[in-house]
């Protein structure tokens, strides 16, 4: 809601335009920008004044004003484009008395084209000498207060375009954004991986436990989900033939809102055929370490306060191992025990149900006591194949899977399997999983009897991961909250 001197200004600026409008077009679209302001002071800012002025290097640029000084015969301005911001140095001499006057009727905010020569001024900034300005869109609202900018968090996730505007730091996470998501793209067809597209309307939702949103076609007349991940579609690529595939997609689960979790998502998922989880964990872990460096510059990666070590190899625990060292005293095999709901619900605050198997009620303690203390990268293996409906079963021991997840700042980035290739199993599976929904359980999977044909035709053994795109942003950037990194995160429609 804006507030009383937002509006005065509002209708300030609103006259301006109307008197603009009467005289000429108010939003030309002929202005010819030559340079990028990043390019310019990449080229010319180390270069000492004497000899720029030797070069008389002519510019054309754009951007929107920042800062005004305005003076009786010259003035000062700042512009910002996307590669950064540059001081013009405006004399009313040089601009003619109409459009310098013209000028001082601009305002912060609006959007500006620039033809000069740079120069330094004697505190040795580099700067654009003024010969010809011209309004290319008069910007209707008023920026933030330029020494506090914009801080409220709930105005800058709403307001993002003005959040970008005013905060360089923003604007920085979301270029590492897109590096991040070019260097991964890079790493696996380097690794002769294929970039794929899949559905992201399903008839059946599959691929991970969660529950979906809903939505209907109209022409065909039959209901649809939003999917919650492509892993069923890219292992129907797999069978198909296409042996190493990925796919960074947006995936949908219409579960809670947290500092972790957006209903709306990035995920990477990719499959290899003829390779195992063990083969992924190797993958990852050189991935990793290869973005963090490239990325941050080092390492030793710096995240809320503490330190990440990603230059050392990483640990490896199997998912017993990790519940026995924060939990030395608990009998992990005694399910009457793990399920007394005295010394479960009320130490550990959790919920254990009838129906929860040995791996289950394991998982769950996991979940509580372990995931928020694995700072360091760490990789949790054996996880029960009770919690695992797309795993491969462990050879020598049939209640484990060969399934790792990867944890660094004591949350979960990554989690990848052998793939189950055996039908009759899968099939076995989704029925309990269909078991547990009719149950009441919203987020168990379906029966997808297509996905079962694609096995029956044969998949060869393979190996396939997910890396959460949103929260391994979170670490590079050291950002606190998922929102952080998303452009615009679901939030309640606003009140007005």
């Amino acid at each position: 809601m804006s507030t009383p001197e937002e509006n005065d200004q509002l209708a300030q600026r609103l006259a301006k335009l109307d008197e603009i409008k009467a005289q000429r077009n108010a939003y030309p679209n002929d202005f010819k920008r030559e340079q990028d302001l990043g390019d310019l002071a990449g080229a010319y800012s180390v270069m000492p004044k004497e000899v720029l002025a030797e070069e008389s290097v002519s510019v054309s640029v754009a951007g929107r004003i920042m800062t005004r000084r305005i003076m009786g015969k010259a003035s000062f301005v700042t512009i910002q484009d996307m590669g950064g911001r540059i001081q013009l140095f405006l004399q009313r001499n040089a601009l003619g008395e109409e459009a310098y006057a013209e000028f001082k009727k601009y305002d912060t905010g609006d959007i500006v084209g620039v033809e000069g020569v740079l120069f330094k001024t004697q505190t040795d900034e580099l700067s654009v000498r003024v010969s010809s300005l011209r309004l290319l869109t008069k910007a209707l609202r008023p920026l933030p207060e330029k020494f506090h900018g914009l801080t409220d968090p709930e105005i800058r996730y709403r307001q993002r375009y003005v959040d970008l505007i005013m905060n360089q730091d923003v604007r920085d996470i979301f270029k590492k954004r897109a590096a991040t998501i070019q260097y991964i793209r890079n790493y696996l067809v380097n690794e002769r991986f294929l970039e794929v597209e899949t559905p992201m309307m399903h008839p059946i939702p599959g691929g991970a436990v969660a529950r979906p949103f809903n939505t209907h076609h109209n022409t065909l007349d039959i209901p649809l989900y939003l999917r919650i991940a492509p892993e069923l579609y890219l292992k129907r690529l797999i069978v198909g033939g296409l042996e190493r595939v990925f796919e960074i997609n947006r995936s949908f689960r219409n579960e809670g809102v947290s500092t972790r979790h957006n209903p709306e998502f990035t995920m990477l998922e990719f499959y290899q055929a003829y390779a195992t989880f063990e083969d992924l964990i190797s993958l990852t872990e050189d991935m990793l370490r290869g973005l963090v460096r490239e990325i941050t510059g080092s390492a030793m990666l710096s995240y809320q306060g503490e330190t990440l070590d990603f230059e050392s190899p990483f640990a490896r625990m199997t998912m017993v191992e990790s519940i026995l060292k924060f939990n030395p005293d608990l009998s992990l095999t005694d399910i009457d025990n793990l399920k007394n709901a005295s010394k479960i619900a009320g130490a550990m605050k959790l919920e254990i149900k009838s129906t929860y198997g040995l791996g289950k009620v394991q998982t769950e303690i996991f979940e509580e006591t372990v995931e928020h203390r694995l700072l360091n990268p760490t990789f949790i293996t054996d996880y029960p194949v009770e919690v695992s409906p797309l795993s491969r079963r462990n050879d020598e021991r049939h209640e484990i899977s060969d399934r790792f997840e990867f944890f660094a700042a004591g949350r979960e980035l990554a989690n990848g399997f052998s793939e189950l290739n055996d039908p009759i199993d899968q099939a076995e599976r989704f029925r309990a999983q269909v078991a547990e929904k009719e149950a009441g359980d919203a987020e168990a999977m379906h029966f997808d009897a297509d996905y079962i044909r694609a096995l029956e035709y044969g998949m060869p053994p393979t190996a396939g991961e997910g890396i959460g795109i949103d929260r391994l942003l979170m670490l590079l950037t050291d950002s606190a909250s998922i929102r952080e990194v998303l452009l615009f995160p679901l939030m309640r429609p606003e009140v007005t």
